[in-house]
């Protein structure tokens, strides 16, 4: 079933370069220096004691950390009351805190003037600087805003934007009156805009003019004006303003900032129970349909904070630098809530790596003096094309951490990103997680003493992670060099809790498949020591430079041509991408429309109905797909012709036409030799 590389085969390929083996970070041989609240645990003296004991007495573990790490108005009486089979998960009950003092307050009474965002503008030196005591105070004015608006307790609230002070802001201002917000990348369609605003059922939109990114203007308010006309439940939108261009305004439309300088400056935060929602992220399955996962407050936040702190090895003092765009959890997580909750400072970055030019990242490194670089292997592999003079001409000596987050990075890649861009002594933190985990459950942990790191591998489980590999028949694999359908075993706080109004579908998605685990939808190579390494999605759906896409969303935009008879759309390998999307469309009878022309047009209604990221690379025209006898699609079978396996079909006893292959496979061939000569 599982084909996976060995893992002596990546050795050759650093063996002998400098910097191999990876550095190994030293920390202190006191436990209790490592994590303070570790010396409520009598008898644990080491890490891998540590590491036991938050899976064998977990309760023990996480009780001692939320009481320690967490600001709370009334304390939890219950740790936890979980029960996988039926999905239900919930943490700390019977408490009561709120995420904006914890993220905020806290940190204003002990260190006002500390730089909680480094806003890195699209134009590289532009960056701005705010405060805890600025971000408290911008915060609570957008929250006397909405709450002078009619956004109350449990409002959903739509955020559309850019990374800005004022969009987390938002986000905060949001958890302190107790909305709960949903964030869209500010790149997806109006149509997939007005998706998530019906499903949350949002009665209030915050976005910006416009936006900046790469020298180009964005006309984000354009974007929401055309969803907003779709959903009729929309009753304000409060608009901040990114340029000084006017744009047009409606009679739902509020300028942000002339309504938050008529507010005060203090707001009394909302105490929340630690299940209340925090917010709603919506992420692609295997359906059409994409789902609203719903976090709550305190497991989630202080899962990203543990994380955020361990895994990166981060103190007081350092520069945060994760480059993903706050639309994605790895925003929520690691650029907001996780490295404010630690009272860290945070930055921003709303640009691109290439603009102005492929040194921008390392240039931002050297003037902000970033210590932990968290960034996408798609732009690594993107960057590492333009070569290594780029980075060498940056000074990068404040770096101590890299981190690789959204999708499996390749071993050149790594190699790269450590030898290159880490001159061989920042380790390589490669992190695996999902926006239903809520931050990182796999992933080496440099502030382990003695930790070991290996090319292109997920390495360990951390802390409340029980990661366990399961066969065809739903059989635990034991034992090491093995490879299967990679579940959690038990349950942690920062797992999402449900989908949005549609608590059957969590089940069947994530607790059915192996009763009484969390399924991850994917697969998953455990070494001869216990090491991880991410095989790829077992579902269909695609990784397209980190982010998720269902096959069937593909699917459904396509299939809206009017000379589209039915699609199939499957992932393939992409150099640069990681994985790219490939389309196998049939045709209406009597179309008289040139390919190129059904392409273009094709390429343009799936950004138009998802987003730009979301066009195939490759729409392939097929007289009939390969289907069973009972009418279902054989993907697996286009799979392998675009992988050129042919000899590994498999059973093709249930096929229904034959011919269908060998058509798919002269039209395949044919369309890479019209790429070559291109």
């Amino acid at each position: 079933m599982w084909r996976v590389r060995p893992l002596a085969s990546l050795r050759p390929l650093l063996a002998g370069r400098p910097g191999w083996p990876p550095a190994r970070a030293a920390s202190s041989t006191n436990i209790s220096a490592f994590m303070p609240e570790a010396a409520a645990f009598a008898g644990v003296r080491d890490y891998p004691a540590l590491k036991q004991l938050s899976l064998r007495q977990a309760e023990r573990f996480w009780e001692a950390l939320a009481r320690a790490r967490l600001s709370w108005i009334s304390p939890f009486h219950t740790v936890s009351d979980c029960d996988l089979a039926r999905g239900s998960i919930r943490w700390f009950e019977g408490g009561r805190l709120n995420v904006s003092v914890n993220c905020i307050d806290r940190h204003v009474h002990t260190s006002p003037d500390k730089v909680a965002l480094i806003w890195e503008r699209d134009e590289p030196g532009a960056e701005v600087k705010i405060t805890y005591r600025h971000l408290l105070e911008v915060t609570c004015r957008v929250a006397n805003t909405l709450k002078r608006q009619g956004v109350r307790k449990g409002d959903r609230v739509t955020i559309y934007m850019p990374a800005s002070p004022i969009a987390v802001a938002s986000m905060l201002a949001c958890a302190r009156i107790g909305a709960v917000h949903t964030v869209v990348f500010a790149g997806f369609s109006a149509e997939a805009l007005a998706d998530r605003i019906q499903d949350a059922q949002s009665e209030t939109v915050i976005t910006t003019n416009q936006a900046v990114r790469g020298g180009r203007i964005i006309e984000l308010k354009k974007t929401v004006d055309q969803a907003v006309k779709m959903c009729p439940s929309v009753k304000r939108v409060l608009v901040a303003k990114r340029t000084e261009n006017e744009v047009p305004m409606s009679n739902i439309d509020i300028p942000l900032e002339e309504e938050m300088m008529r507010e005060e400056a203090v707001c009394d935060p909302v105490a929340m129970e630690s299940e209340d929602l925090l917010f709603l992220l919506y992420t692609s399955g295997s359906t059409g349909k994409p789902k609203g996962m719903v976090h709550t407050q305190a497991g989630y936040l202080l899962y990203t904070s543990l994380t955020h702190r361990y895994v990166f090895d981060y103190r007081d003092g350092d520069v945060f630098g994760c480059v993903a765009d706050i639309g994605w959890i790895t925003g929520h997580s690691y650029v907001v809530y996780g490295p404010l909750c630690n009272g860290g400072t945070t930055v921003l970055f709303e640009s691109t790596p290439v603009y102005p030019n492929p040194g921008r990242y390392w240039e931002m490194v050297e003037r902000l003096k970033i210590n932990q670089f968290y960034g996408a292997p798609t732009a690594i592999r993107l960057l590492l094309k333009y070569g290594d003079e780029w980075v060498k001409s940056h000074d990068r000596s404040s770096l101590k951490i890299l981190g690789s987050v959204g999708e499996p990075i390749n071993s050149e890649a790594w190699d790269w990103y450590y030898r290159v861009v880490g001159d061989g002594r920042c380790p390589v933190v490669d992190t695996w997680w999902q926006t239903e985990t809520g931050g990182i459950c796999i992933a080496p942990c440099p502030a382990e003493r003695d930790a070991e790191i290996i090319p292109a591998m997920v390495m360990r489980p951390f802390f409340g992670i029980d990661p366990v590999l399961m066969d065809d028949q739903g059989r635990r694999l034991m034992g090491n060099n093995t490879a299967g359908s990679l579940c959690i075993a038990q349950p942690w706080p920062g797992m999402a809790r449900t989908i949005y109004n549609d608590h059957d579908r969590f089940i069947t998605t994530y607790f059915k498949p192996y009763p009484n685990h969390f399924f991850t939808g994917d697969g998953a190579y455990r070494s001869e020591k216990g090491y991880y390494r991410i095989t790829g999605r077992l579902d269909d759906v695609i990784n397209v430079s980190g982010h998720r896409l269902g096959t069937a969303e593909i699917e459904g935009a396509v299939n809206q041509h009017r000379v589209v008879a039915e699609s199939a759309a499957i992932g393939c390998a992409h150099e640069i991408k990681g994985e790219a999307s490939y389309v196998f469309i049939v045709l209406k009878d009597g179309v008289d429309m040139t390919e190129h022309v059904i392409r273009e047009e094709l390429k343009g209604i799936v950004s138009q109905k998802i987003a730009k990221y979301a066009v195939p690379d490759y729409i392939q025209i097929v007289k009939r797909l390969p289907k069973t006898r009972s009418g279902k699609i054989m993907r697996r079978v286009l799979r392998k012709i675009v992988e050129r396996k042919l000899d590994e079909l498999g059973d093709l006893t249930t096929l229904d036409d034959h011919t269908a292959i060998q058509e798919i496979v002269a039209g395949h061939k044919e369309m890479l030799k019209k790429e070559a000569k291109e």
